[in-house]
């Protein structure tokens, strides 16, 4: 049982501080907005910025030669790397002739990049980002939006998806509803943040019905949040979101090592959970849903966030409570003490970082 519980502290650690090198969250995603416009078509690329730049990195040895401290070098850079990654077809196969008309920050969101690609096609044509999301990562997507013709709509495309036929219907409702359900499970379960917040709140959990309370307080607070961040009505900047985010992981973390009193710790994470809901919403924003599908993207993302989050409790509660039967108070206290530390240590780390005291 000794090494048990030691493997259990051991795994906590890793699952919160082993995430101290990368961001919180690594969403891999990108936006294509397609319209035909002045016999061809315009595609807007946008980025999360973070994610541009593990991408530019990664394949620096494309521009070897490049100074890229020139004045606008980094810019035309970017878009280059895009044009690359980006083919549109006609109908006989042939690629269609590209040029970048624009690389720089995204005007419409204070945490992106955006580049625009003018393709010089007529007829049927399809789309085809394949190298662009093998450049995303093994998660990578790609929100597309069809905004002009018979067939507007949207889909994503991921690294395993044929190029896109834009002749043809795209998704339905119901089919983009699963996708934003798996990039919502996808959310949480690779937001460090969020995973080491439900670990601490619970660790002390003894009986299923506070841990219910707690679910569903949490629930709650950060759907409000989510909902109303996702439709534009209330929107905070990131950096406070992210630093209240880490802020609120210490701040449970701590509690741990002066109050036991599980059946209250639904006061605490209905408060946080408004915080956490802006972080979720990022989420779904970085995808630039349509406002025609935004409801139906909102709710099925925030299922799969839920599925998520009742995952991880399902799994950590019966081992808790395994734990509680198994072995003496003395040791549990233990065990608790270690993760909570593990957990104070990564949100201290990530306060620090997105705060700018230590470098992203």
């Amino acid at each position: 049982m000794r090494s048990f519980l030691a493997g259990l502290a051991a795994f906590a650690i890793l699952a919160c501080g082993g995430a101290f090198p990368a961001q919180a969250h690594t969403p891999d995603i990108s936006t294509a907005k397609i319209e035909a416009k002045d016999k061809g078509f315009v595609v807007n690329v946008g980025f999360l910025t973070t994610d541009l730049e593990r991408m530019f990195r990664d394949t620096m040895a494309e521009r070897a030669d490049v100074d890229l401290s020139a004045e606008g070098a980094l810019f035309e850079e970017i878009g280059k790397f895009v044009q690359r990654r980006v083919t549109m077809r006609d109908a006989a196969g042939k690629a269609c002739p590209s040029k970048v008309e624009r690389a720089d920050e995204d005007p419409a969101s204070q945490d992106g990049t955006l580049v625009v690609l003018r393709f010089d096609c007529e007829g049927l044509v399809t789309y085809d980002a394949t190298k662009l999301l093998q450049a995303q990562g093994p998660r990578g997507r790609e929100l597309v939006t069809l905004r002009s013709g018979p067939n507007a709509g949207e889909t994503v495309l991921e690294g395993a998806s044929p190029p896109l036929d834009l002749t043809k219907p795209l998704e339905t409702t119901a089919q983009l509803m699963l996708k934003f359900g798996k990039a919502g499970i996808e959310h949480i379960l690779t937001g460090y943040d969020h995973i080491c917040f439900l670990i601490a709140v619970i660790l002390w959990a003894t009986r299923v019905w506070p841990v219910v309370k707690v679910v569903t307080a949490f629930t709650i607070s950060h759907s409000i949040t989510l909902s109303l961040a996702a439709l534009d009505v209330v929107s905070l900047p990131t950096t406070l979101t992210e630093s209240a985010i880490a802020a609120s992981i210490i701040f449970v973390a701590a509690e741990n090592f002066f109050s036991r009193n599980i059946d209250k710790r639904w006061i605490v994470t209905f408060l946080f959970g408004f915080i956490h809901g802006f972080g979720f919403a990022s989420g779904l924003k970085e995808l630039n849903v349509q406002k025609a599908t935004i409801v139906p993207a909102l709710a099925s993302f925030n299922i799969g966030v839920e599925i998520g989050q009742i995952a991880i409790v399902l799994v950590l509660l019966p081992i808790l409570l395994y734990i509680d039967h198994h072995t003496g108070k003395k040791r549990h206290e233990k065990l608790v003490y270690a993760i909570s530390a593990a957990i104070a240590l990564a949100g201290t780390y990530w306060l620090l970082q997105r705060l700018g005291f230590i470098p992203g």
